[in-house]
């Protein structure tokens, strides 16, 4: 099951949800309401098979996730 990140239009808090089916209803855990949006997320590697570390896609960072730089 793919883990989506939501942000709801009532109360404005993000948060994770696992979606079981397209037609699955997705509710705010802050306020429980329906009028979410789902949004854009970005892939992260979270190894590279070498055992090292480091490689981030970001240049500014210095370890493998960029999330520390925004």
């Amino acid at each position: 099951m793919p883990i989506y990140e939501f942000r709801c239009k009532g109360c404005k808090k993000i948060f994770e949800e696992f979606v079981r089916s397209k037609d699955y209803k997705i509710n705010c855990p802050y306020c429980n309401s329906q009028d979410v949006d789902k949004l854009i997320s970005t892939v992260s590697q979270t190894g590279n098979g070498s055992g090292g570390g480091g490689g981030g896609s970001c240049s500014s960072c210095s370890g493998t996730n960029c999330s520390s730089c925004h």
